[in-house]
């Protein structure tokens, strides 16, 4: 159950972006997808309100001050976004949080 509404979330968050990104209005996207308007707008403020109640401070660094994880010790992924920005991923990161993230700097880069 829990695994489906997650998936279901993740959906949606991808259709708000998707459709951000289109260029196109909402109501010939919702069109182009067999989807109703209000259910769009609908899952647009869901996720609006769920965002802000899971807020993360972002910190950025200075170029110089990125380190670079030693392999043996820190197994980490480094995630390259536009305009020279990355997201260094250290084990036991939170996923949930990581899409949230994600979904906003691509929205506002």
């Amino acid at each position: 159950m829990k695994q489906l509404r997650a998936e279901l979330w993740m959906k949606w968050r991808a259709l708000v972006s998707e459709q951000s990104q289109s260029g196109q209005t909402v109501a010939a996207f919702c069109r182009d997808r067999g989807i109703r308007n209000s259910q769009f707008y609908d899952w647009k403020k869901r996720l609006r309100e769920g965002e802000a109640a899971k807020f993360v401070e972002v910190k950025l660094k200075e170029p110089s001050e990125h380190r670079t994880p030693v392999p043996d010790r820190y197994p980490a992924i480094e995630i390259r976004l536009g305009h020279g920005r990355s997201l260094l991923v250290e084990p036991g990161f939170d996923a949930s949080h990581l899409r949230a993230l994600l979904a906003v700097l691509e929205t506002e880069a």
